[in-house]
């Protein structure tokens, strides 16, 4: 199949599998008479199973390792498990980060209930002022 009718196959656009084509994860597919790539089924395989590793947060670096696991035999669902373990370390840190913004949000917030006179905006504030007085919020 040409290029747009296995990206359409896919659920991609022409660019990104000339993108993944490049990068390694899709072997360069033979030109048919024509000069047109010819992509077979298993392109399309893989690009799915690309787009659905990116759906469960690996990046690309990551789903080419799972590729390469895929084709294993028993020993790489080992090192699938140790692909995902890292996965989940590292989601585990991000929602600790964003869980420790909520709150810092959720007190700025807070401080804007008192009365109009006595208070001054702590959020406005609080950023003009974070790499100064509060560099959590700046993510350092």
């Amino acid at each position: 199949m040409r290029t747009a009718q296995a990206a359409a196959a896919a659920g991609v656009n022409v660019q990104t599998l000339r993108y993944y084509e490049r990068r390694g994860l899709l072997p360069t597919p033979a030109r048919n008479a024509s000069g047109y790539r010819d992509y077979g089924p298993e392109a399309v395989q893989t690009v799915r199973f690309v787009k659905r590793a990116q759906e469960l947060g690996f990046d690309l670096r990551d789903a080419e390792v799972l590729l390469g696991l895929a084709a294993g035999g028993p020993e790489a669902c080992e090192a699938a498990r140790a692909v995902a373990e890292d996965k989940i370390a590292e989601l585990d840190r991000r929602i600790a980060d964003l869980s420790a913004m909520r709150r810092c949000l959720d007190g700025l917030v807070a401080g804007c209930a008192k009365p109009r006179a006595e208070r001054t905006c702590p959020l406005l504030e609080t950023i003009g002022n974070a790499s100064v007085d509060r560099p959590e919020l700046d993510g350092r």
